[in-house]
């Protein structure tokens, strides 16, 4: 998987999803969204990062000095893997600001898509890997 996220992968789900889920999840990545269930999120990212590829440089965090101190708020809430309605909730705001924060991080950043923004939220240091719980 972590070669499948260096590789530019837009989605990641859990293996014993239902036919039902696994459908909609294709539907959300062709649709030009990326899917990270929040335990692949948590996963795959933080064993991604703490193997980064021969020769990879993580990013500096002077690359998120363009993002307002809310994309950042943001962006670090969705690198924890959690949703736009659960950040919604989270922060007493709707799911289309949340949605609208996410995309101005994306194009602030130039990431193409969710994924990529949650790799840079961990390359920045912007949130921490922590192992996953056993």
């Amino acid at each position: 998987m972590a070669q499948a996220l260096r590789a530019g992968a837009s989605g990641c789900l859990g293996k014993d999803v239902t036919a039902g889920t696994l459908l909609a999840g294709i539907r959300t990545v062709a649709s030009g969204e990326a899917l990270l269930s929040p335990t692949a999120t948590r996963t795959l990212i933080t064993r991604f990062l703490t193997t980064p590829a021969a020769g990879t440089q993580l990013a500096s965090p002077e690359r998120l000095s363009d993002l307002t101190d809310r994309e950042r708020e943001v962006m670090a809430l969705a690198a924890e893997g959690k949703s736009n309605t659960e950040i919604a909730e989270h922060l007493t705001l709707s799911p289309l600001t949340i949605r609208t924060h996410i995309h101005r991080a994306m194009t602030k950043l130039a990431a193409r898509d969710r994924a990529q923004l949650v790799v840079i939220a961990y390359q920045t240091g912007l949130v921490r890997a922590t192992p996953p719980r056993s």
